[in-house]
């Protein structure tokens, strides 16, 4: 395995609900109406892609990049005190980088990843860190994942992914990459997909299930 690369959120931080609670509240001060498949569609999108869906979809009152920059400012609040860092999740990153080089493919802008990165100090750990905003277009779209690859210098093909939602997984296994799954106990993945991929109990397991070098 020449790299192994984290999706952020739900696998290293705890956020999937805090980005449902936020957009729930946000689409409601802001005249949307929520649809019951809107928080499993918008995981995985950029922020240029849910954002455009809370103002078509939703019908929130505001342009695409103000209903953006709100949301992630009140992410951003959220995020102030420190991210909900899962637990372990530090410690696995870390024993994973001193075997092979590790990256970050994230579907948050890249001012929470970087919020993250320096709450943990893992800043010179993770060699790459990316969000699906500068790649073009958010997952299942596997460019996130190849934008990763690209910037370590990696055969896609011969790295590993983890993740722990539908789209997620869809992305990296588009990508080519061989998947790990710590599903969302929130939002569970899609069976079909799971069947897909190396399903782990806990994200600390991901170190003795990756492949001897």
């Amino acid at each position: 395995m020449d790299a192994v690369v984290f999706d952020l959120d739900g696998v290293l931080v705890d956020s999937e609900r805090t980005w449902d609670e936020v957009r729930r509240s946000f689409a409601a001060r802001h005249g949307g109406a929520w649809l019951p498949a809107a928080t499993r569609a918008m995981q995985g999108m950029s922020t240029p892609e849910w954002a455009n869906y809370l103002v078509t979809e939703v019908g929130v009152r505001l342009t695409p990049a103000e209903a953006a920059s709100g949301v992630i400012g009140e992410m951003a609040e959220r995020y102030a005190g420190g991210p909900p860092v899962l637990p372990g999740a530090v410690e696995v990153v870390r024993e994973v980088a001193a075997r092979c080089p590790v990256a970050i493919a994230s579907s948050s802008p890249p001012v929470l990843i970087e919020s993250f990165l320096a709450a943990t100090d893992l800043t010179d750990v993770v060699r790459v860190a990316v969000s699906s905003e500068q790649a073009g277009a958010g997952k299942p779209a596997p460019d996130v994942y190849l934008l990763a690859t690209s910037g370590l210098g990696v055969d896609p093909t011969r790295s590993a992914a983890v993740e722990d939602s539908t789209n997620g997984l869809r992305a990296a296994l588009a990508a080519g990459l061989t998947v790990y799954a710590v599903p969302n106990p929130h939002f569970p993945p899609d069976p079909a997909v799971l069947a897909r991929v190396t399903v782990l109990r806990e994200l600390s397991d991901l170190p003795a299930a990756l492949p001897t070098p």
